[in-house]
């Protein structure tokens, strides 16, 4: 497992660094670097708190994507949520390349700093639900988790994932980028709600949650 999840994450982090600056054409690209560094730095600290902590949820979180679904609408969404997300990269360096966006460098730093923080609302998920699965299944021994951010929101994970992909554009430098975020919000909202309907069907005890608790993603909103 540990080769799998250094494996992992380093693919991921260079996935991220081709689209970023094979797009802009340089490397020069200031805003990605500092980016990619607080990436880096914050999902490298979540993995080894969970190497430590948690390993058999570092272990279900090392089977993500389109072929780690078992159902067919999941592969779906999974399929173009992966497409979009690395859209979302390709756009903000094809901005640094030709200009399109201003940016100024404080609203990017600001930005990463809310990147951060969508990061530790992850982080804050991890700790506190173990079944925190990279798929949508039930494991044999699961339980509804209500507590922590679990009380706010029905989906605090997804919560997290919108404020990364909302700050990640300005943190790039691109307001054009902000554009590929709407593709990633329908993916979220159709991913959750058909998540919602299979734990309704399969997890005792969550329809009750989630008449306790009435918002999906965003606290006294929706």
């Amino acid at each position: 497992m540990a080769a799998r999840t250094v494996l992992g994450l380093t693919a991921l982090l260079l996935v991220l660094a081709i689209a970023l600056f094979a797009s802009a054409g340089t490397l020069a690209y200031s805003q990605a670097w500092l980016y990619l560094g607080v990436f880096a730095v914050c999902t490298s600290a979540i993995t080894a708190y969970l190497w430590l902590r948690d390993p058999r949820l570092l272990e279900r979180r090392l089977n993500a994507g389109p072929t780690g679904e078992q159902r067919r609408s999941q592969q779906i969404i999974q399929t173009i949520a992966s497409l979009a997300f690395v859209a979302l990269y390709v756009v903000a360096g094809l901005d640094q390349r030709f200009g399109w966006s201003a940016v100024a460098a404080p609203i990017s730093i600001i930005a990463d700093v809310v990147v951060a923080a969508g990061l530790l609302v992850v982080f804050l998920v991890f700790r506190e639900n173990t079944f925190t699965s990279a798929t949508i299944e039930v494991a044999s021994d699961q339980t509804v988790i209500s507590t922590g951010p679990y009380a706010c929101v029905r989906h605090p994970m997804y919560a997290g994932a919108l404020l990364i992909l909302l700050a990640t554009p300005v943190g790039l430098g691109s307001w054009w980028g902000l554009l590929m975020v709407v593709p990633m919000v329908v993916v979220i909202v159709w991913r959750l709600l058909d998540e919602e309907r299979y734990l309704a069907e399969n997890l005792p005890g969550y329809s009750e949650y989630s008449a306790s608790v009435p918002k999906r993603l965003l606290p006294r909103i929706w």
